[in-house]
């Protein structure tokens, strides 16, 4: 089903769509948010130089320390009288972004939403658990609204008390389960101790976002809690979740909602700009934001894009599911290192649960690189030789996955922490060791 004719537009129009929204954009915030109108002085660039979609490279880029700087409201477009709703992301490395919205940003954001959630498979018939922290983050409040415009039933439990979550799922007959993958794994985990068979709820599809998340997971996801799991894309800085989302199509990507932002992909470490097929850093311009609308936004998070065809009948490009952030690469012993590929690695070997941590400290002059990983039920033991011969075949697939060989400390199962949001999984001590 489709949600909005507008995702099945030819690329020629799409393009002309595209062009016209982002001369109008560009035109608005440079009367309008002097940073704007300042950075795009500084290249000697003006609106008016923006003749075709290539211009936009003319552009400088934005930043979320650009954001931080002019925290609060110093980068809105539209006065504080015509801001109907504020977000803001978490903050933890400093001041939190703050996102406004316009009454026709809520109804775009909704719109957007019902895409997603349409494209993923959910119908009126569905009860959708949104399981998802309601607040300054925009995960639970974006999702809620565009799941109630695409007609389904929404239950808002909102994050933790997870046995309370289960006993909702099962006495509500909860169908789609939004949350973070990890979360929604924990949940399975919870599920079991209690005694309940997670197959035996009425789930049938799970949205998960927030979070990088790799293929394994999804096998993970599937198998324990007997759904179809899908993933979606957003950010606050860009309007929040509703970005982009996979249809049933799964392994086909993630479709762009690209009539309302425009996709790039650069060089992470010189901002060149890469051709759709090619791995690089994702860059959004939002081109019908009216409250806070951002030019050529770095958003860190590495992937591709294609513009080939969908069976699904979509137009819109797919971008790969986020295979990690540029500012999340640990460089160890010199060696480039994501740890979604230590994810990878861990959910391909038996007898371990995909919960793990990097740890990473300074011993002498070289770096320490260990992984946490928890043992399943079914493998622990006190068989010291079962156990080293388990650790030795993890160091072994993680050295020729990474090319460098972590010292693996193997943990009880139910020792590593879970979380009811984004998961934390690289503890860096470097800088302190």
């Amino acid at each position: 089903m489709i949600w909005d004719k507008a995702e099945c537009m030819k690329r020629e129009e799409l393009k002309r769509v595209q062009l016209e929204r982002l001369q109008q954009t560009v035109k608005r915030v440079y009367e309008n948010v002097p940073f704007y109108k300042e950075s795009f002085d500084r290249v000697g660039v003006k609106p008016e130089d923006i003749k075709s979609l290539e211009d936009i490279e003319k552009l400088p880029f934005t930043t979320k320390n650009d954001l931080r700087d002019h925290y609060p409201y110093g980068l809105f477009a539209v006065p504080m009288k015509d801001i109907v709703r504020v977000h803001a992301s978490s903050g933890t490395t400093g001041k939190p972004v703050v996102v406004g919205y316009t009454s026709k940003d809520l109804d775009t954001w909704s719109d957007l939403i019902a895409r997603v959630v349409t494209q993923a498979g959910v119908t009126a018939d569905d009860v959708v658990q949104v399981a998802l922290g309601y607040g300054l983050f925009t995960g639970g409040f974006g999702l809620h609204y565009g799941l109630e415009k695409a007609g389904a039933t929404v239950v808002p439990a909102s994050s933790g008390n997870t046995e309370k979550q289960i006993m909702l799922m099962k006495d509500f007959g909860t169908t789609v389960l939004v949350s973070t993958p990890s979360y929604a794994l924990y949940i399975a985990e919870v599920a079991e101790k209690m005694g309940v068979d997670p197959k035996s709820l009425n789930l049938r599809l799970g949205l998960f976002g927030a979070e990088p998340w790799t293929e394994g997971m999804r096998r993970e996801l599937e198998s324990r809690l007997g759904i179809k799991a899908t993933d979606n894309y957003g950010l606050s800085e860009i309007i929040g979740p509703g970005v982009a989302g996979e249809c049933f199509h799964s392994d086909n990507g993630l479709h762009i909602s690209e009539d309302h932002f425009i996709p790039e992909i650069i060089d992470p470490e010189t901002g060149e700009s890469l051709g759709f097929d090619q791995q690089g850093e994702l860059v959004f311009t939002t081109i019908t934001k009216e409250g806070f609308p951002v030019i050529r936004f770095r958003t860190k998070d590495l992937t591709k894009i294609t513009e080939d065809p969908c069976a699904c009948g979509r137009t819109t490009a797919r971008m790969e599911k986020i295979s990690g952030r540029a500012d999340d690469m640990l460089i160890i012993r010199g060696v480039n290192v994501f740890p979604s590929q230590v994810e990878s690695v861990l959910m391909e070997i038996n007898g371990v649960e995909p919960y793990y941590q990097i740890t990473l400290k300074k011993k002498g002059y070289l770096d320490d690189f260990e992984v946490a990983v928890e043992v399943s039920e079914d493998r622990f033991t006190d068989k010291f030789s079962e156990l080293e011969n388990l650790e030795r075949e993890i160091a072994s697939k993680l050295q020729s996955v990474l090319t460098i060989g972590p010292r693996i400390r193997l943990v009880e199962p139910g020792t590593i922490e879970r979380s009811t949001g984004k998961a934390k999984r690289v503890f860096d001590y470097r800088k302190t060791s």
